[in-house]
Formats: C-alpha cells, structure tokens, sequence
C-alpha cells in the first residue's frame, strides 16, 4: 500500500509538473529605459517581443548598481534587509542559495538552465543548476581605441560568433532545441551594454555620429541639490573628461551600437523559442538590471537615485495571461519578479519575499495600483518613485523631490519649495524601509 501511494505521488507530482509553463529569463546588463522610448534606439527585436505581451514604462531597480540589483531581485530581500549596498559587498553572506528564485524553481520540479551573468559576477551557487555553462564574457581586443578615460568604447573587427554574448544567445537556442522531460527555467544573462563598449562595428554603422542627439541635459543642474546629492553625480569626474574631450556624441553612439548589439543576440534567441515545441506555454521575463547616465544630470554611469540610473526595461510575456501589445503605466520595481513568477506558475512564494506580484497588472495594465518603486544605494540612501513623484533622502537627511508630471527630467528640485510640499514628502517617506542593516563586510578589489 505505501509503495502505491508513493507511486501515486510521484505520478501526481509528475503531471503536475508538466503542465507548468515554461520560464524564458533574460536579464541584461547596464541596459536603461532608452528602449522603446529614445528613436535612436534600433532594437527591433526588443520592440518585437514588447508587441507579443506587456511593457512596463516606470519599472525600477531595487538598487542602482549590478551586485545588490541582482542580489535584491534574486533573493527577493531588499538592499536595506541584506546589507548588500554595492559590488564589494559579498550576497553570499547575506542571503542563502534556498532563498534564491532558480533553487525555488528547482524544487518545485524545474529542470534550471543557466549561462551568463546572473548573480554578479556569474550564476552564483552550483547547488542552483541542473545545466549551468561557463563562459560568454570574453570579447577580441578592439584595433583602436575610442575611450574617454574611464568611459571606454571601441567597435570591433569581427564576427558577432567571436563574441561573448553570441555564445550565451546560443546557449539558450541549444536548450530550446532540446527535449526536456520537465518544465525549464533558462536563465540567461547578458553582458552588453555594460562597458566596454566593444562591438562589431556594424552596430556602430546603425548610428552615424552625425546623427547622434545628447540626451537632455541642464547645465548646472547640480546647483539645486543637497551635498549628498552633488557627490553622487561625480561630475567632476566622468562628465569633466568626457567634456574636456569633445566627444560626447561618440559616448553616446558607442552605448547605442552596444544596445543594438545586445538587441541581436536577443533577436536570435526569440526566434529559437517561436519556432521550439515551447513557443506557447513559455513565461519571457525580460529585465535590465539599472538604468544608465550619458551625462544626464552631469552624472555618467548608474550608482545615483536619479530617473536615468533607476529606469530600466521591463517586459512580460505569460501565455494565456498577457495581451499583445500591453502597456502598463504603473510604477513597479523589480522585487516584483520573484513573486510574480511564482504565481503564474503556481508555485508557492517563499514567506521572505519583500515584493509583491504584479500579475494583475500583467492581466489588466490599467487596473489599480499603489505600489511605489523603491531603490535604494548605500546605506539609508532610498528614493521612492509614483507615476507623479519621485522623492530622495540621503543618509545626511538632503532631499529631492522632483514632480514628474511637470519636470519629466528632473531639473527642479521642489524638495525646499514650500508648506504643500511637506505633506507630499511626509506621505511618500511611509514608503522608505523601517529596517536599514549596516553594509555587509566588502571584498578587496571589488569591480564595478
């Protein structure tokens, strides 16, 4: 009898499992919310799987830098929970390979697939993979070099197959070709475009530099901002150099030639997984994990709480959930992934989680939500962002308070700007974390 019985679970669990959809995750890197919304932009394959389900137009990082993005999203604690403020802060003395979203996957009966950057730095635990492939970081030496001191780009004189991210696309097309005799998670984790700038000079040739716009940008936009504030932005730093240089719009043409050369890559694994036996039962979950500066705000690089550091693509596609062609206004950050992914799987959310689902967003774009986006870089550094507000408080106690409706660039700091504006701040402060943990023993050496 007890021998039938485990027969019947095993069965039952078998079938169960079976009928789960599939997870395409897709995470990239260094990617900021110029998709879909800059026209010099040329990302089609992007735009296409934005077409197949629903986008999200204010979506935002946990935090502004890759390690506790990544650690945040993945473990589904917040930076202020773990500790984990930046990339010299080690997530594997903060959170626990159980914790992490592929192990809950895996125990719920998920064959787990992985190759690229995940975790930073990798895939992190080996415990969380059934499959995970090494490799897909490496680019050939470029022939010239284009850099304006640390902001380093170059095209290249090879073959996209000569390159990292080539590799990683690949990955996921071999395992899409497979039979698997399990629901998957194929996790894979996109290098470009984080710095260098280092790709095929085709991509380069999708953007003449005579054609190349800045971003919107003040000069002295600084002058209204805290101390705290003015520090972050390091404009004495990148900015100075790339304006002392003259080049500014070659920066900038080399980001876009790395998005493009990203866009690719993602083309190639989309078409794998249309033309694959699991073309309509697979969940897409695309994510970037930060925003980028080209000199927004005299700031270059992410590590700031500004819009351009924060923003990031955010794109849905669950079978028999999403539309085509959704978008959602709502402002949501990337806590929600873990959550979300387990309801539509149906899988059950681990109590630690910090997040909340947003699948009846993805059900309905318009419905109602009073959710805030929150980040957080460094310790007790937390903005808050809604459809209208986004509100900054520094450690020190500065202040920003930007109103998006009327300042979409956040030029005015409205932080000192009268009596109506303290309730406003009062009311969004509910949102910033009760808990802030000192930062988490940093590694010597860490890089960005």
């Amino acid at each position: 009898m007890k021998s039938f019985l485990l027969l019947f679970f095993c069965a039952a669990l078998a079938l169960s499992a079976a009928n789960k959809p599939n997870v395409l995750f897709i995470a990239v890197d260094d990617l900021n919310h110029w998709v879909g919304r800059n026209p010099q932009t040329r990302t089609p394959h992007i735009d296409r799987l934005a077409k197949m389900g629903v986008t999200f137009t204010r979506a935002y990082c946990a935090a502004p830098i890759c390690n506790p993005s990544r650690t945040a999203l993945l473990s589904g604690k917040r930076p202020s929970t773990t500790g984990v403020y930046d990339n010299g802060n080690p997530y594997q003395a903060a959170v626990t390979a159980d914790e992490s979203l592929v192990t809950t996957f895996k125990k719920a009966g998920y064959t787990t697939l992985g190759m690229g950057k995940l975790w930073h730095g990798g895939l992190g635990w080996e415990s969380q993979w059934d499959v995970a492939a090494r490799g897909g970081s490496g680019y050939p030496a470029p022939k010239e070099d284009r850099s304006i001191g640390p902001i380093k780009f170059a095209p290249l004189d090879c073959d996209d197959a000569d390159t990292g991210d080539y590799k990683i696309a690949s990955f996921g097309i071999e395992q899409l070709g497979k039979k698997h005799g399990k629901p998957f998670f194929l996790a894979l984790g996109f290098h470009k475009p984080h710095m260098p700038w280092n790709v095929p000079r085709k991509y380069y040739d999708l953007h003449p530099l005579d054609q190349i716009q800045l971003p919107p940008h003040r000069t002295n936009d600084l002058d209204d901002l805290p101390p705290a504030g003015v520090q972050m932005a390091r404009a004495f730093g990148d900015h100075a150099k790339v304006l002392a240089s003259g080049r500014w719009k070659e920066a900038v043409q080399g980001y876009l030639a790395a998005v493009s050369y990203l866009d690719a890559q993602v083309g190639r694994v989309l078409d794998a997984c249309d033309k694959s036996a699991y073309a309509t039962n697979t969940i897409i979950c695309f994510w970037g994990d930060h925003g980028w500066h080209l000199g927004e705000k005299e700031h270059w690089r992410k590590f700031a709480l500004w819009e351009e550091a924060t923003r990031a693509p955010f794109i849905w596609v669950a079978p028999g959930v999403t539309k085509a062609g959704g978008r959602c206004e709502r402002t949501v950050d990337f806590m929600s992934i873990y959550p979300t992914l387990c309801e539509l799987a149906g899988i059950a959310a681990p109590k630690h989680l910090e997040g909340v689902s947003i699948a009846k967003l993805l059900r309905n774009p318009a419905a109602q939500w009073t959710t805030p986006a929150l980040t957080t870089h460094g310790f007790q550094n937390h903005a808050v962002r809604t459809e209208e507000w986004r509100y900054i408080r520094y450690a020190d106690g500065g202040e920003e308070l930007y109103n998006h409706t009327a300042d979409p660039y956040e030029w005015n700091n409205l932080a000192k700007a009268g009596p109506g504006v303290a309730r406003i701040k009062q009311e969004l402060a509910k949102h910033f974390p009760i808990v802030n943990l000192p930062a988490a023993k940093r590694r010597a050496g860490a890089a960005e």
